[in-house]
């Protein structure tokens, strides 16, 4: 084994913690003076505040140094097999909450490859300059705020510069295990009792004109442009794609009756408590195609009940082309599921038909309507509430736009896959829900209050990054994903890189605790 290369780095001039002790005791001095005798007690915050962080700093600083100092010679093999006989001190820079430090550690060295540092695998440092710290403040800003607003935050928490690129690119990273690390995860310990909900529904962002999905991106081509103050009516068409909504969570039976869901019911709805949702994920993809996601949230469903014990519950709004990936997926995994329309969304449909029989909201069409809501909830059929509002149409001379707005209303109540539906009914009965409130909420506070900000274009990298981070934050995983990213972080940049993915410790053993052998003296 070769001798180690010449220092590109000088050695230390100072004993460990030195610079520290001193900038703390020149803080001290100040904090004893007249002079901050006379300050405010927000001064003096500020003043503490200040110098703390470059205390902090300081301190960061002259730990790595002092790791640097009791670095030992390693064997170092690379992941091709190949010994890195040569080794140089060399020292790069990371920049932490507290700000910009110098890490000196050893390189080992082999041509036309990039140098190994055992000491970086055991720091766990990133590859970019940025401290896992930064990311993680990066990665819950930027859930919530621009990323404008995260690069003011911070530099006003950390004090440490980094550009909006720089932001969205820590973004990007931060968010990247996010599917190995759901994929991993198992839950279960839920009550077998518990129904196992899944649902699903789509919400658009404004994207950028690349990464707009090639039809849409066609369609927005072919549109006119105008250079007017504001958008023609429905000019926002064709500038969005569509992000898949899911969640599966798990709750008690829930039994009521139909005046418990008819809020304007004379009678007196039931004073039993509704059960709260428990173990409740919700995530969304702009990225990937809705039954992608839907085959995510069935394979959720599957980790948490892979004997099937329990009673599958799918709340869709009756698309199409969820319900066909719906029952695919069901099928793929043998799975015998419920699925139910949503009740609101049959409630639109029915107050359309009103509104065309009676016109605009009055007493005697919301009247109506309740009697309509009121059968299905008992068991009424959708066909049979079709030939009540035919009947109704019938006795009433209708114009062009009101008989369409029937017709509309009559076919979906009709249509053979959603009259199986909604048989409320029954639900009511094995105490199901009936509405998607859960995903519709999760539309809005996952989806719409982020991205859907004024103005905002988004990249199709940062949208998704983006949502991921705030899935794994409204589903209360954060810290759990933030350890298992770092541990993914240790064997992309390092472990990986070593033979046998294992990094060489360069560190001198730990001394054993206890007392000391006495030598024996004749």
């Amino acid at each position: 084994m070769t001798a180690v290369a010449l220092s590109l780095v000088p050695e230390p001039d100072h004993k460990p913690f030195e610079r520290a002790d001193a900038f703390g005791d020149e803080v001290k001095s100040v904090l004893r003076s007249h002079t901050m005798e006379q300050k405010t007690h927000s001064e003096i915050e500020e003043f503490i505040n200040a110098k703390s962080r470059e205390w902090g700093r300081l301190l960061m600083e002259e730990v790595l140094e002092l790791r640097a100092m009791v670095e030992e010679r390693q064997r170092v093999v690379d992941n091709s097999g190949r010994e890195r006989e040569s080794a140089r001190k060399t020292m790069r820079h990371l920049g932490t909450v507290l700000g910009r430090v110098a890490v000196p550690r050893l390189g080992y060295q082999s041509p036309g490859t990039a140098d190994l540092h055992p000491m970086d695998g055991v720091l766990n440092l990133p590859r970019e300059l940025y401290s896992h710290g930064v990311r993680r403040v990066v990665a819950i800003e930027a859930a919530s705020v621009s990323f404008d607003e995260v690069v003011e935050k911070v530099r006003m928490y950390t004090g440490t510069s980094i550009s909006k690129r720089q932001v969205e690119q820590l973004t990007v990273r931060a968010a990247q295990d996010f599917d190995a690390f759901y994929a991993g995860r198992s839950l279960s310990d839920t009550i077998s009792e518990d129904l196992l909900i899944i649902s699903t529904d789509g919400k658009g962002i404004v994207m950028r004109h690349e990464d707009l999905r090639e039809n849409t991106k066609q369609a927005a081509e072919r549109s006119p442009r105008t250079v007017e103050s504001r958008l023609m009516p429905g000019q926002k068409k064709n500038r969005k794609r569509m992000a898949q909504v899911a969640t599966v969570y798990s709750v008690a039976p829930h039994n009521r009756q139909p005046q418990d869901i008819l809020c304007g019911s004379e009678s007196a709805p039931s004073e039993e408590p509704r059960p709260r949702p428990t173990q409740k994920r919700v995530w969304a993809s702009v990225e990937k195609e809705a039954k992608a996601v839907i085959r995510e949230a069935f394979d959720e469903a599957q980790r948490r009940d892979p004997e099937h014990k329990r009673h599958w519950v799918v709340l869709v709004d009756g698309d199409q082309k969820q319900l066909r990936a719906v029952k695919d997926e069901a099928k793929r995994l043998a799975a015998d599921i419920t699925i139910i329309a949503d009740f609101v969304h049959v409630l639109e449909y029915i107050w359309d038909a009103a509104r065309a029989l009676f016109g605009e909201t009055s007493a005697e069409a919301e009247a109506w309507v309740r009697d309509q809501l009121m059968g299905l909830l008992t068991g009424v059929s959708g066909e049979e509430t079709v030939e009540c509002i035919r009947s109704w149409q019938m006795r009433t001379a209708l114009s062009a736009s009101a008989v369409a707005a029937i017709d509309k209303a009559c076919q979906y109540l009709t249509d053979p896959d959603r009259m199986l539906m909604i048989q409320y009914g029954k639900a009511l009965d094995l105490g199901m829900p009936i509405a998607t409130g859960v995903i519709e909420g999760a539309c809005r506070y996952l989806v719409k209050d982020r991205m859907d900000r004024c103005g905002a274009r988004w990249s199709l990298t940062g949208a998704e990054a983006v949502l991921r981070l705030r899935a794994i934050r409204s589903s209360h995983d954060f810290d759990e994903y933030w350890k298992f990213h770092l541990a993914q972080e240790n064997y992309r940049n390092h472990a990986s890189h070593y033979e046998g993915e294992t990094i060489p410790n360069p560190l001198p053993c730990a001394k054993p605790k206890g007392r000391p052998h006495l030598k024996r003296i004749k």
